[in-house]
């Protein structure tokens, strides 16, 4: 073996440690199919798209979804409108007047424009549905739902509407049924062997989606729809060789982490230019090309086509040809100094990413790599259950339920049971008492929370335990909470997995490796932490909390909450030694995460609220003042209301 192959099988296996195997990507496209098919009937059907949908786990990377809209279908010509019985409104594409790879969407000819309520009517102009109309119709429908789906929701981004942080994006779109004719050249035009025939008849059997927003600077932008084509290229990418699929990854970190360093070049080469980029070489390139021992070579030919499109303003939509995603995207000044980055990149080969933060220790190549599957199993179901706790608010238990008992692979297994375990945490929370309920009913829901939290007790090593706690703790039986708060606490050791934390040490590693024959979800529940979570204004979560942020769920640092829950249950119980020496340790908890975590703009203005309300209780306010007011200046997104409690402290 040469050793151009030899570096090249080195850096696959590096690769696979760093932007995940195989077997980690499967787990994490399974985890979202999982989630989108959880999503109850009634609701619109969820497509989770972008990096993380596609199996990618990348820094920075968001969460991408798409909802159809069941209102409205689509159609190419007034001929081809079904009746649908008023199921339905019928649009009809208007390709005339508008750029390639966009359309209007007009109502039928003839069609009796006679809706339920006006506030559809309110989205059409001259019989024309305007995209910009439509967004801020979601918006506010959004914003109506945002309690019940927990989440809370700042403004629109493009087509989409995005939370607070922008770590979620999603987007209503509507469908058409049929392969449109601007796509059609697509499906016959020549090739190599990708994608293969039966891909391609399955492609177009996805049909095409519609996303709200017109192409920027035409006269009726806000008249005018996108055509997507994500189910297609979901479906293209889910084809990738693992190999491609790095060299997919390798282009996004390379401009993410190096490119845009400079920020006068931030955004302007998106993920989707480089997904374009990436299915033309595929299509270009014989499959066998795609190996391990290649992935050098295939990865620069990747990058010498990139650097061919800046310099040459050329880059084809991959399905509508005539669209040319370049056209007008650089000004001279850009354009060169894009295209004198890139050029320099790729004089440095592989060692580019030296620069990046991912692959900064890619240096020392050749090296010898190691890559326990399990363990990167573990890691990725904790990662990604732990961030999508939001979206698993609105599964029914029976649902989860049949998909667990009809699950056919193992891992799959390991996803529901994970998902039902968070799902019975969240239950008690989003359930509410009914008013004037008698004692009966009371202690029924007592103990149907109780049953519920139990189960939600398998997810983790500690956050199940912690949310018991607090069921314990409003129910005011301060000493089994105690008891419960302690027995995770013990569990807090060093080998564990925790939100934080980023990659497994040796240790962890090892442990792992002695448990590989362990279930995943018994792993998950042995070895990982979770945050614990609770909902705002839950009827389990403590009185003292209910007003601390303005976000709808509250994740919580499994050590600095157990703290805050013992303190609260010391200070109920009048013990005042205890509870000055729970404050201590949440005081310690709260420093050590400031020193040694990457502490963001919403955690640790919390934490510090959280260590101001516990001063304040027990009558130092001198400390809860300066507690308030820290937490006030870190409060850059306004979620906490530690300024209201300053407030109110200066007015005394």
């Amino acid at each position: 073996m040469s050793s151009e192959n030899s570096l090249s099988l080195e850096f696959y296996k590096y690769l696979c440690q760093k932007i995940g195997s195989e077997e980690e990507v499967r787990v994490r496209r399974l985890t979202y199919i999982i989630n989108d098919l959880g999503i109850p009937h009634t609701s619109l059907n969820q497509i989770t798209s972008g990096s993380k949908g596609e199996g990618l786990q990348l820094k920075g990377s968001d969460l991408d979804l798409m909802y159809i809209d069941p209102l409205y279908q689509v159609y190419e010509s007034d001929r081809e409108v079904v009746p649908e019985s008023g199921r339905c409104i019928p649009l009809v594409m208007e390709t005339e007047d508008t750029h390639p790879g966009f359309t209007q969407l007009r109502l039928p000819n003839n069609y009796d424009l006679s809706f339920g309520n006006d506030e559809k009517k309110n989205v059409f102009i001259c019989r024309k549905l305007s995209s910009e109309l439509y967004r801020v119709q979601n918006l506010e429908d959004f914003s109506k739902n945002v309690r019940a789906a927990n989440i809370y929701i700042l403004k629109i981004h493009g087509p989409c509407i995005s939370t607070v942080t922008e770590s979620i994006d999603f987007v209503n779109c509507l469908k058409s049924d049929q392969w449109i004719s601007q796509a059609q050249p697509w499906i016959t035009r020549p090739r190599t062997t990708w994608p293969s025939p039966d891909l391609i008849s399955r492609i177009i059997s996805c049909g095409v989606l519609f996303v709200p927003i017109g192409c920027q600077g035409s006269c009726n932008e806000i008249l005018q729809w996108r055509m997507s084509f994500s189910v297609a290229e979901k479906v293209l990418i889910f084809s990738f060789t693992h190999v491609q699929l790095l060299c997919y990854a390798l282009l996004k970190l390379l401009v993410k982490e190096i490119v845009e360093k400079n920020d006068e070049l931030k955004r302007l080469l998106c993920s989707y230019f480089l997904k374009t980029l990436m299915f033309w070489i595929s299509e270009e390139l014989n499959p066998s090309i795609w190996s391990p021992d290649k992935i050098i070579v295939c990865f620069m030919a990747c990058l010498k086509k990139l650097i061919y499109c800046v310099e040459y303003s050329t880059l084809l939509h991959y399905f509508i040809p005539d669209n040319n995603l370049f056209y007008l995207r650089f000004d001279v000044d850009k354009k060169d100094k894009v295209t004198s980055i890139l050029k320099n990149l790729f004089e440095k080969g592989i060692y580019c990413f030296a620069r990046s933060e991912t692959l900064s220790d890619i240096i020392g190549l050749p090296l010898t790599a190691t890559d326990s599957a399990i363990s990167r199993r573990v890691a990725t179901l904790h990662n990604i259950i732990s961030t999508a706790f939001t979206l698993f608010l609105n599964r029914p238990l029976n649902l989860l339920y049949h998909f667990l008992h009809h699950a056919s692979t193992i891992i799959s297994k390991s996803i529901f049971f994970e998902m039902l375990t968070v799902a019975h945490q969240i239950v008690p929370q989003i359930s509410q008492h009914q008013p004037r309920s008698n004692n009966k009913h009371k202690y029924y829901k007592y103990k149907q929370d109780l049953s519920h939290l139990l189960i939600g007790t398998n997810s983790d090593a500690v956050a199940g335990w912690l949310v018991l706690a607090s069921f314990f703790y409003v129910h005011d039986n301060y000493l089994l909470s105690l008891d419960i708060i302690n027995h995770a606490l013990r569990k807090c050791t060093h080998e564990k997995v925790y939100p934080w934390q980023i990659g497994l040490d040796q240790n962890q590693e090892y442990l792992l490796f002695l448990l590989k024959q362990t279930k995943l979800c018994t792993l998950s529940k042995v070895i990982t932490i979770k945050n614990p979570k609770l909902i705002f204004n839950s009827s389990i979560s403590p009185q003292e909390l209910q007003l601390s942020v303005r976000e709808q769920y509250i994740p919580f640092h499994p050590i600095i909450f157990a703290h805050f829950l013992s303190f609260l249950c010391y200070y109920h119980l009048h013990k005042i030694r205890s509870c000055k020496q729970s404050l201590l340790q949440l005081r310690q908890e709260i420093v050590k995460h400031f020193t040694t975590n990457r502490s963001n703009l919403y955690f640790g203005p919390l934490f510090v609220t959280c260590l101001g309300i516990a001063h304040q209780m027990i009558g130092e306010t001198d400390s809860a003042r300066q507690c308030f007011l820290q937490a006030t200046q870190k409060d850059k997104l306004n979620l906490t209301n530690a300024s209201i409690r300053l407030s109110n402290m200066d007015q005394i």
